[in-house]
């Protein structure tokens, strides 16, 4: 079914099932019925919500007092303010017009209200995630910001304009509907190869699934143990390689690395049948295989990120299981291992959602790209899609030129068997934590068995990627294994330049069970982890010896210069 921008079946199918379970909540809560799995004290539901209901008409009154006195000439702080960070309301209008003052503060009450009448339902608590998450966006797309009549800077630049900027705005959104996408940068400012993933390479190795880039060195002396960078298939891995400046390809390289990363292919219908166990086998381990024999080491240093990080620990696993010692190293960028609390990508997780997609792409079939892409825009809709909805459809300005955002547009699809596994057992299920209970490439699968050091890197503000499930990959593996929490989100917290030094981090040498006693003991650092992770990497790349002139090697010959074609390719 063909949905405006991409909505994906799961979106519109959480939303139902959110307002079902609202409605449940507030029949169960009216009548003081109890109804097991949904409801666990409607009585005392009932008396929260009375109390938010008075609280609520409170705030009513307080703001009307307000706006009584502001209109007689009074003065005085709002009756209702912003949250820090909020900067939908920045705009002078917003704080000195009487009328839009009052429509915001109205706005901040009724959203503040919604939320917390969330909180005060009694809920099973996979249920109360979904809820809060899609409350969340009815609140984000009521904003007064969102809409031409009640936008002051809206209003004022359809003035000044002459109304050019509403018909500008109007075409932009035509535009967009007549592709299916929300427009969130300017696709044509950069050119892969040209403008992003520009550090210098070759392929050294293709099949079906992946080809593999070596990248020339940047120091007279290397490292003896070469570094291999697994991505999320999900998306193109030049996120590592957006431009000079903050690429962490060119900073292991300028570090004396011999760096490899994996470019996977953009699925099209010819792959449609790819499974979990083709990406760990043909994909992950087979880059491992080249990378030692290109590089003649005894042992290779390995980074995951994300779903790459999913696969890579997954292809450890079963190397350690078969008695293969060629990983000296394992780095961990957001990944999640254990699944139990999957953030708010969980809401769109459920045995039934599961099995319809099961029944349609399984067993062959590909998850679109769009889609995904849809899902993870409603993750930060606050940032990624009203501000571009009210920048190119109520301004009728141009998308912003943002190396990031360009590589978040470019989308990869997913094979449907793939997908449909991944999420089943590691989502829905989540099997990998368990020793034994998966069985991949014929080898039963227990993470236990990784026992390298291993660089486990959580980000304080991820929405993907909740950064205490990322801890506790710190109990599954069985080697000295360092954890560390950078700042920012998902991607921001890891592309975090050393050469500008932002942000911070948090590391500890003490292990807890409980995330958050780790975090009260850690110790807060400024500048970037680059500079963190480099230094313990150190000692596992062995020895310097001289850099080779030569990419690749006689059995695996450099061909087209890198980034290649694969990562090149459209999803369809």
């Amino acid at each position: 079914m063909n949905r405006p921008f991409n909505m994906p079946d799961e979106f519109v199918d959480g939303l139902m099932k959110a307002g079902g379970s609202l409605w449940r909540s507030l029949g169960g809560a009216a009548n003081g019925e109890r109804d097991g799995a949904v409801l666990g004290s409607p009585l005392d539901s009932s008396a929260r919500i009375a109390q938010l209901q008075a609280d609520y008409l409170k705030g009513l009154y307080q703001l009307s007092e307000h706006i009584i006195k502001s209109s007689a000439g009074g003065q005085g702080e709002a009756a209702v303010e912003t949250s820090r960070g909020d900067r939908r309301f920045n705009a002078t209008e917003w704080r000195d017009n009487s009328l839009c003052s009052t429509l915001k503060q109205y706005y901040l009450l009724n959203s503040r209200y919604c939320i917390e009448f969330v909180e005060a339902l009694d809920l099973d608590e996979k249920e109360k995630h979904r809820l809060r998450f899609f409350t969340r966006q009815f609140v984000e797309a009521m904003s007064p910001t969102n809409f031409v009549a009640t936008n002051p800077d809206v209003i004022k630049l359809a003035t000044d304009t002459e109304g050019q900027s509403l018909k500008a705005g109007l075409d932009n959104l035509m535009t967009d509907l007549s592709k299916g996408n929300l427009t969130i940068t300017d696709e044509a400012a950069f050119e892969v190869g040209k403008d992003v993933a520009t550090s210098k390479g070759a392929v050294v190795f293709e099949n079906e699934l992946f080809q593999l880039i070596q990248y020339e060195p940047a120091t007279e002396q290397v490292a003896a143990r070469p570094l291999l960078i697994v991505p999320p298939c999900i998306n193109k891995f030049y996120i590592l390689d957006l431009q000079p400046a903050n690429s962490f390809v060119r900073f292991a390289v300028e570090h004396g690395l011999t760096v490899f990363v994996v470019s996977w292919r953009n699925p099209d219908a010819s792959c449609g049948h790819f499974g979990w166990d083709d990406y760990v086998e043909h994909g992950a381990m087979r880059a491992i295989e080249i990378v030692r024999s290109i590089s003649g080491a005894d042992k290779i240093n390995v980074v995951g990120w994300c779903v790459g990080g999913t696969i890579l620990s997954s292809a450890l696993a079963i190397l350690r299981t078969r008695g293969d010692q060629s990983v000296a190293s394992v780095t961990l960028l957001t990944t999640m291992l254990d699944f139990r609390e999957p953030g708010d990508l969980g809401v769109f997780v459920d045995e039934e959602s599961v099995r319809q997609r099961e029944q349609t792409i399984g067993n062959g079939g590909i998850y679109r790209g769009a889609e995904l892409g849809f899902v993870f825009q409603t993750l930060r809709s606050k940032e990624l899609i009203w501000p571009n909805v009210i920048n190119h459809y109520l301004k009728g300005k141009p998308p912003e030129r943002f190396d990031l955002l360009f590589w978040n547009a470019d989308v990869t699809n997913l094979p449907g068997p793939m997908y449909c596994w991944y999420i089943r057992n590691m989502y829905l299920e989540n099997n990998l934590r368990h020793p034994g209970r998966l069985t991949m490439c014929g080898t039963p699968v227990d993470l236990g068995q990784v026992d390298v050091p291993a660089y486990v890197l959580a980000t304080v503000e991820d929405h993907i990627v909740p950064w205490r499930s990322a801890y506790r990959t710190t109990s599954l593996f069985r080697g000295d294994t360092r954890f560390v929490l950078g700042a920012s989100g998902h991607i921001a917290g890891v592309i975090n330049p050393a050469s500008k030094n932002k942000r911070s981090y948090w590391v500890s040498d003490e292990r807890c069970e409980d995330p958050a006693a780790w975090l009260a003991d850690a110790e807060e650092k400024p500048g970037s982890w680059w500079n963190d992770w480099i230094a313990w990497l150190k000692p596992q790349a062995e020895e310097h010896r001289p850099a080779r002139a030569q990419l690749g090697s006689n059995l695996y010959p450099p061909g087209e210069p890198a980034p290649g074609r694969y990562v090149k390719a459209k999803a369809n």
